[in-house]
């Protein structure tokens, strides 16, 4: 499954970064990765050189085998939060997604 992160100008895009986030985001996805062909992950900076508490936004869409694409949004005060946030928040609708089709068959 590959994941892929995307930043905007006002956050440093490094190699690193981007490592850091795509672990943060598979610990979080968990036991729903394998049921995954890819996720995309979104990282903005809404104020920009403005700053503020919670500035930070995370969303990820997550693409399951044969379904339609799943997304979660989070903000909170740095990158590493508003991941674990988002990650959480789409672990949570995937499991019920694949609950429901776990239960129709």
């Amino acid at each position: 499954m590959h994941i892929k992160v995307n930043t905007d100008r006002h956050i440093q895009g490094d190699e690193r970064l981007k490592e850091a986030v795509r672990a943060l985001v598979a610990q979080g996805l968990g036991h729903t990765l394998d049921r995954l062909t890819r996720a995309e992950v979104h990282l903005q900076d809404e104020n920009g050189q403005k700053g503020g508490g919670d500035d930070i936004r995370c969303m990820i869409e997550a693409r399951p085998q044969g379904r339609d694409p799943l997304t979660a949004t989070h903000n909170d005060a740095d990158v590493e939060a508003a991941a674990r946030g988002a990650a959480r928040k789409l672990r949570a609708a995937l499991d019920s997604e694949f609950g429901k089709a776990d239960r129709r068959r």
